[in-house]
Formats: C-alpha cells, sequence, structure tokens
C-alpha cells in the first residue's frame, strides 16, 4: 500500500467564506470538519485525503492541513488543478502542497513512536440503557465514559476509559503506552451529520505506541482511528516518542 503524509497551508478566512457560499455554516458553531471535508471531496476527490488534521494556532490567520493519502503532492496537484475553482484556490495554496512518502517498512516491531491525536470517543451500546441520567436505546452512539458514568459501580477516570477505548482501537496493529500517555485536552463539541447537530467527545491524545505489526500499522495510519474520520478526526500525526518516566 503506498501512503504519503502531505501537508497543505491554509487560510483559515477564505474557508469560512468558501463554507458560506455552499451553506455549510448555518447556524450555531462553525463546523470547520464538515467545511473541510466537502472542500477536500471536491478539489482531490472523495477519500482522497483522509485522515486529516487541520492545526491553527491561536489567532492565526493561517493553518496547516495534514493528511494521509495515497498519492503523492505531485499527483495530487495535479488531480486538483483540472477542477478546483477559484474560491477553493483561496482556501488551499496548490503551489505549496508538500509530502513525504510512508512506505510500509517504515515500521517494524517493537518500534516506539510518539504521537499526536485528535479523536471521539464514542461507542456503540450493546444493550439499552436506562437511568436518572437518561435513556439510551441499543445501539445508539454514545460517549465511551457515558456507561462507567451511568454504572451503579466505581467509575473510573475519564482519562482512563478513553485510554482504553484507544487501546481497543489501535489493536493489532499497535499498543498504547500507558504511562507515557495521556489526554492532553477534551471538550464536549457539536457537529453537524446528516443534517443534524450531534453533541458528543472531543479528545486529544499526546503519548507513546509501541508498534506490533507493520504492515497492519501501515494500514492504521491511512484509515484512522475512531469515527468521524472523514471530517478531521482519527489522524495519528507522529512524533518522536516521550520519555519514559
Amino acid at each position: 500500500m503506498s501512503l504519503h503524509l502531505v501537508e497543505i497551508p491554509l487560510a483559515i478566512k477564505h474557508l469560512h467564506q468558501w463554507a458560506a457560499t455552499r451553506v455549510l455554516s448555518g447556524h450555531g458553531p462553525f463546523d470547520e470538519g464538515l467545511a473541510l471535508h466537502h472542500l477536500l471531496a471536491e478539489t482531490f476527490g472523495p477519500g482522497a485525503l483522509q485522515p486529516f488534521r487541520l492545526l491553527v494556532a491561536p489567532r492565526a490567520r493561517q493553518g496547516t492541513l495534514y493528511g494521509y493519502a495515497a498519492q503523492d503532492s505531485e499527483t495530487l496537484r495535479g488531480q486538483a488543478r483540472a477542477a478546483i475553482t477559484p474560491a477553493a484556490q483561496q482556501v488551499l495554496a496548490l503551489g505549496r502542497i508538500r509530502s513525504c512518502p510512508r512506505p510500509t517498512d517504515t515500521w517494524r516491531e517493537g518500534q516506539r513512536l510518539g504521537f499526536d491525536l485528535r479523536a471521539r470517543p464514542i461507542v456503540r451500546l450493546m444493550r439499552a440503557i436506562e437511568s436518572k441520567g437518561g435513556n439510551f436505546r441499543k445501539g445508539a452512539e454514545v460517549d465511551a465514559f457515558l456507561p462507567q458514568a451511568l454504572s451503579q459501580g466505581e467509575t473510573r477516570p475519564r482519562e482512563a476509559v478513553y485510554l482504553d477505548w484507544l487501546e481497543a482501537r489501535l489493536g493489532p496493529a499497535a499498543c498504547v503506552e500507558h504511562d507515557t500517555t495521556r489526554l492532553a485536552a477534551f471538550r464536549r463539541s457539536r457537529v453537524q451529520r446528516g443534517g443534524q447537530r450531534i453533541e458528543g467527545p472531543d479528545a486529544t491524545f499526546h503519548g507513546t505506541l509501541v508498534v506490533k505489526d507493520p504492515a497492519a500499522f501501515a494500514q492504521l495510519l491511512g484509515r484512522g482511528v475512531g469515527r468521524h474520520r472523514a471530517y478531521g478526526y482519527g489522524m495519528l500525526l507522529l512524533r518522536p516518542p516521550q520519555r519514559r518516566k
């Protein structure tokens, strides 16, 4: 499988303007992931650049979009030039797209890698839950912490529950190094999916993982972690490993 890490400078102001012309901004908080989902699909093709992650410094006018793709920057630039609109061209700096390959033989069993991950830790309920905190039907997608919070037994910390959630979704490709991994940020956010506003957890993890199966790990990078991977969640941005405590 061919995999490339792609980097694209992005103009935040023009992203909002582009979304407004597509009636993607709507009422309520701006759904950045939804706007980027449509912009990237219309520019490079559906699923061509995902999972992805937009990083923006506080109060900055420019951001950097990172994503994994099966094509390198030159190929993506050629595809985009054939169909990109002037408005989209103001958002994405096509002339400054860069990429570097991530071949399967980059990874080895037992390799430690630092990571930065924004994810939406949700689970599908295997049974209905009725409680004072609310009723939830079987099959509903809920915050992974909710079953713990509504249980009658001892409640584990949110961070511990989320790290178990992450561990399950990395396997069998990799495992989490728990003593060097933490929940770096957490908030609840509303996103727009299928014309509806959905509230849910928005978590950022910083830590270290250990590769268990190099081929499966390469596939994991290209696929992403968890749900909403086509909307800016689930991309494993790799870093040098954290120092062991």
